[in-house]
This record gives C-alpha cells, sequence and structure tokens, in this order.
C-alpha cells in the first residue's frame, strides 16, 4: 500500500475545485480575515509581532476564538490554512487542497486522539499547512508528501492551552511549520512520506485510509456567530431560544440550571470556574450565565470585567452538568438546557444544531452582522479583497516588529 503521505499529496495535486468549493474558499477567506482583524489590537497581536507572516497572522486569527471549524475533524482549519496559503502567494485551489488535507488526516485520527487531550487543530494543521504552501509553490505530489514528512516535528498541541495565549499561539507555530516545511521540500530536503503513517498511530490515530472522493472539504465547515470554543455555540442557542420563548428573566428568579449535554461535548471545555475572559470562552457554566445576561454574547462578554460580573458568578454557581455517556464530536447529540425559577416553574429546551453549523448555514446577514461586530471599518476593509490582495491587508492592518 503507499504510503498515507503519498495517497493525500496525490489527491490535493489532482484535486480540481468546482463551484461549491470555490464558494467555501471564498467565504473562509473574508470569515478569517475578518476575525483576524478583530483581534488586531489584542495584546496577542503585539506578542506575536516579531513570528512569521503565517504563525503570526494565524495567531492573530485564532485568538478569539471565533474562527471557522471542521467539526468531525475536530479542528479549526481555515486559521492555519488561510495564513499558511497568504505568506506563500496562494489562491484558493492550494487553500482547498490544504483544508481537504486537514479535514482527511482528521478523519484518520478520530474523536479518540482529541478525546486524549491533543489539539487537533495544531497535530492536524502542520502537515495539512505544509501541503496548502505545497500546491500554492507549485510542488508534485512527491514533494508534498516530503513536505508532510517534514512538518511532522512540529505537529503537537495540547488541550491544556485551552483559555491561555498558549492556544492562538500553538495554531500559529503549526501553520508556521508547514510553510517551512514546503520550503525545504522545494528547496530538495529529503523525508520518508511514511513517516506520516508512524505518526498516526503514535497519536493514536484509529486507522483506515485515507478518503480520496467527496467535495474538498467533507462535512463542510461551521461558522461561528459567538467568539467563543464552538462547544459553546449550541448552548448558547439553545439558552437564547428559551428566551426568545418566555422573555428577558431576572437572574434573580433563576435558581438552578441545568445542562444535559454528550461527554463529547464537554471535551474542550475546561474551565468550570473561569478568572478571566479567555477562560470564560471554555466554560459551560459561563456560556450560560452570559447568554441569559447578554442576550447574543459578544466580544464585551468575554472579557475579565465580564466573567468577573457578581451575577455572572452566581449564575455559574447555579449551573449543574449531567453528562450522557458517547458521542464523536463536540455536536454530538443534543443539549438540553432547564431553567429552575424561584416560584417553581420550570422552562426547557434542547437543540442539536447551533445557527452557522454547515447544515444549518449562516445567512448573508448572519455573516454581514459578524463581520460587522468584528470592527466598523471591516466590511469595507473586505470589500473586493481577494487571495492576492489579502496578504497586503494583513500586513498593513497588524501590529510587526
Amino acid at each position: 500500500m503507499p504510503a498515507t503521505a503519498e495517497t493525500l499529496a496525490r489527491w490535493a495535486d489532482a484535486h480540481r475545485p468546482d463551484a461549491d468549493d470555490l464558494a467555501l474558499a471564498e467565504r473562509s477567506l473574508l470569515d478569517t480575515l475578518a476575525v483576524t482583524l478583530a483581534a488586531r489590537g489584542h495584546e496577542v497581536a503585539a506578542l506575536a509581532a516579531s513570528l512569521p507572516d503565517a504563525a503570526r497572522w494565524a495567531a492573530v486569527g485564532h485568538i478569539l476564538d471565533f474562527d471557522d471549524v471542521q467539526v468531525e475533524a475536530n479542528s479549526h482549519v481555515s486559521v492555519v490554512i488561510v495564513p499558511a496559503v497568504l505568506a506563500v502567494g496562494g489562491d484558493a485551489r492550494a487553500y482547498l487542497a490544504g483544508a481537504g488535507v486537514m479535514t482527511r488526516l482528521g478523519a484518520l485520527l478520530g474523536w479518540r486522539h482529541y478525546a486524549a487531550g491533543w489539539h487537533a487543530t495544531c497535530t492536524e494543521g502542520a502537515p495539512a499547512a505544509a501541503v496548502a504552501a505545497g500546491v500554492a509553490l507549485c510542488l508534485p505530489p512527491e514533494r508534498l508528501a516530503t513536505a508532510m514528512a517534514l512538518a511532522l516535528p512540529a505537529a503537537g498541541g495540547v488541550q491544556a492551552a485551552f483559555g491561555t495565549h498558549g492556544k492562538a499561539l500553538q495554531v500559529g507555530f503549526a501553520a508556521e511549520a508547514g510553510v517551512r516545511a514546503a520550503r525545504l521540500a522545494k528547496a530538495g530536503a529529503t523525508a520518508d512520506p511514511r513517516a506520516l503513517d508512524m505518526w498516526l498511530d503514535l497519536l493514536g490515530g484509529e486507522g483506515g485510509e485515507a478518503m480520496t472522493d467527496g467535495p474538498a472539504v467533507p462535512g463542510g465547515l461551521a461558522v461561528k456567530l459567538h467568539p467563543c470554543c464552538y462547544a459553546l455555540q449550541r448552548p448558547i442557542a439553545a439558552v437564547r431560544s428559551l428566551v426568545a420563548a418566555h422573555g428577558a428573566l431576572d437572574p434573580e428568579r433563576i435558581a438552578r440550571i441545568v445542562v444535559t449535554t454528550p461527554e463529547a461535548g464537554m471535551q474542550p471545555l475546561v474551565h468550570d470556574r473561569p478568572r478571566t475572559g479567555l477562560e470564560g470562552k471554555f466554560s459551560m457554566p459561563y456560556a450560560i450565565a452570559t447568554a441569559l445576561l447578554d442576550g447574543f454574547p459578544g466580544f464585551d462578554s468575554f472579557t475579565d470585567e465580564a466573567v468577573g460580573r457578581t451575577e455572572a458568578q452566581r449564575l455559574i454557581a447555579a449551573v449543574e452538568i449531567e453528562r450522557t455517556a458517547g458521542g464523536h464530536d463536540i455536536l454530538a447529540g443534543e443539549v438540553g438546557i432547564r431553567l429552575e425559577l424561584t416560584d417553581g416553574t420550570a422552562l426547557f429546551t434542547n437543540l442539536d444544531l447551533p445557527p452557522g453549523a454547515p447544515r444549518r448555514a449562516p445567512s448573508a446577514a448572519d455573516l454581514e452582522a459578524k463581520f460587522t461586530a468584528c470592527g466598523a471599518d471591516v466590511p469595507g476593509l473586505l470589500s473586493g479583497i481577494d487571495w492576492g490582495s489579502a496578504p497586503a491587508l494583513l500586513t498593513s492592518e497588524l501590529p510587526s516588529a
């Protein structure tokens, strides 16, 4: 059997995007640019100013946790692949090749890998970014396979970083590792493509053969409408549906909040009692609190001050989480929310898919509202932008050393 790297490299080289693929690539470019521009004033933008372009752009693009997600691969695809492509002057085809390889690596690694605590965006992202950059650099399939193998030493990252600067920075390191590997492969560096199969085994991959059919990104990409972990988009949407049905609730009337969720949906939510805005992005109790207090949680909901609000902390303490067994991604099953009020009334709802999921795609109005939330000037900055002009936009708008 051919090495998995060779199979994926041949797929990436041969794939020719159709109209649906190209539409996905265009949306992914604009969404990634919007969330990156939204973070240009964040302290991580200053911290990353001296990093190479791919690392800097990816780290800044990920720090707000507002970028898109490939649910089945348990990873953020575009925030790794878009910066890698832009750093070497690539286009939509290079993006789709890298995004497709990242999704296919996610399928090979499976849920067991993510459930073990790996940050799959980084493990899948480094070799996939090597393919994206390699396609942009016109590498033939055998060189693409070599580039994947050369990226493996940097294909790491763990979920313990969630809620810290480390999460975004390790995503930046993965993007830059891919670019570096592609450039080394173009220059003639050698590596054994079979290293990818050994790596898949060592990282707890579930086995099988790489997919070579279907659209560029099987399963599509989910777009976030709230700047926090994707595992929180569904419970926030569920709480918002309760409020829409029953009207705004006085927090003092809420005695107990019970969240029922599959175990898989809790995997990245590592902060039960958050103290900072970054920790709040990975906290189920805080997601419930901010949805009740703020209606439509946005950037102001995930600051240190917002998390520290007295009423938010009281609601956090009122949340109880009932976990059900099973699930192989963070949208497994459905989430249930039960609000028990001080007068004995109970309000309940459940939800399977949040707005923005691939099977509940964001509307044009959703995207416009998101881009506007990312900055009053962002819709104008993105008007007419394409793969060729995007690097200059990022260079002009983000801090650099």
